[in-house]
């Protein structure tokens, strides 16, 4: 599928000479900038939503090792083959909707194969145009809202962490908050900082065996079910579309690059097909931390941003080489104090979302409906409340337009 760059041809030995040219020590900085708050302000997230689809602590890590590295790979082989700062990452709105799905028939290996036949969707999404126009035809408001549902779990979090551990958890949320007032993107990373340093000072967490750091690649056989399909394989492709790389599109392009989505789809797809079996649940365009690849503080030369995407890449794959450490951290860590970095983390998407899901008056009912259902929690038939809610609110919109056609 790479094929459709070749008219980059960056291994001809001319652009390798270009390649060793364009080097540049910012753009490399910037990316690995954009890799540590990448990884630290959303792996928690990802490590709960495994854990909640039935990953034992071993499953979790090798999830947490695949997703790292594939998407390290992908940043670093994008970035070559198109001479921009392409960024991949995991889909965290997809980790949350694990985290609120509920038990999956089968247990992790039934979410398994509902992350291949994600992957399988996120491929023909590149390869077969009409899928990639379905999914872009979704009503925004619908989208939204049903990430906004799917994220709403996560974001109380920290607010039941202030409840039950009032001193550490309202230490932890003003550190995010105070350093958000300084510079945002920071503030997720400070928070888990903090969290670290606390459960040091207090013993709060027990100590992690040397054995623990090291990486455990698993491989899970899947279990294949129409409810896992319906209420995981289903939303996780339309959530990491829509959420993920759709946007992820729109910062390279609003920052002066002119990427053909199709091929970018279909790589990440593969990716996510092949990380897959060891419990990763999708790979996709990075859509926050691409803006610090792709705008002009990675450097003043849009030509040479793209070692940015390249430097971000490896240090994803480093981090995905201590996967089992971080894993193992927050196992050893009270979980409510792990689970309220996360809920900071997802904040400002939720914030995002629900304000899209809702800035149309016309569709406002049909939004909110889509919302209720998806942050209900419910299971119908063995299928979640994701689905239940796009599907509900879809109808409530179809109604609604009748009326005013009518």
């Amino acid at each position: 599928m790479l094929g459709a760059f070749t008219a980059y041809r960056p291994f001809a030995l001319g652009n390798q000479m270009l390649i060793f040219r364009s080097f540049s020590i910012q753009a490399v900085a910037a990316g690995l900038l954009a890799g540590f708050v990448g990884f630290s302000s959303s792996f928690a997230v990802v490590v709960q939503g495994l854990k909640s689809a039935g990953a034992s602590e071993i499953e979790a890590s090798s999830g947490l090792m695949a997703l790292s590295i594939a998407m390290g790979l992908g940043g670093i082989i994008l970035s070559l083959r198109t001479r921009m700062p392409v960024s991949v990452a995991w889909s965290t709105p997809g980790a949350a909707l694990l985290s609120s799905t509920g038990a999956i028939y089968g247990g992790f290996s039934g979410a398994v194969g509902a992350f291949l036949i994600s992957a399988v969707l996120l491929v023909l999404a590149g390869i077969w145009k009409p899928l990639g126009r379905a999914v872009a035809a979704i009503p925004m408001p619908l989208a939204n809202a049903m990430l906004a549902g799917i994220l709403l779990h996560m974001c109380l979090a920290p607010i039941t962490a202030i409840v039950e551990k009032p001193i550490l958890g309202l230490t932890i949320v003003a550190v995010w908050a105070l350093t958000a007032r300084i510079k945002r993107i920071y503030a997720v990373p400070a928070a888990f900082i903090t969290t670290i340093v606390l459960i040091a000072a207090t013993g709060s967490g027990a100590p992690i065996a040397a054995s623990a750091l090291l990486p455990a690649p698993v491989l899970i056989t899947p279990v294949f079910s129409f409810s896992a399909f319906m209420s995981v394989g289903v939303p996780l492709f339309i959530v990491t579309m829509a959420s993920q790389n759709i946007p992820g599109i729109a910062v390279l392009t609003i920052n002066g690059f002119k990427p053909a989505p199709s091929p970018l789809f279909t790589v990440t797809g593969l990716l996510t097909l092949l990380s897959a079996p060891f419990g990763g649940h999708a790979v996709n365009l990075a859509a926050i931390t691409a803006a610090m690849c792709a705008g002009p503080d990675a450097h003043a030369d849009p030509s040479r941003r793209y070692w940015a995407g390249i430097s971000s890449g490896a240090i994803y794959i480093l981090f995905g080489l201590i996967a089992g450490g971080a894993t193992a951290l927050i196992s050893f860590s009270p979980p409510i104090l792990i689970e309220a970095v996360a809920g900071l983390a997802l904040i400002g998407a939720f914030g995002a979302s629900i304000h899209s899901a809702l800035s149309d008056s016309n569709d406002r009912e049909a939004a909110v409906i889509t919302f209720l259902v998806a942050a209900s929690g419910m299971s119908l038939f063995g299928i979640g409340g994701a689905f239940w809610g796009l599907l509900s609110g879809g109808a409530m919109m179809v109604i609604q337009r009748a009326g005013r056609v009518a």
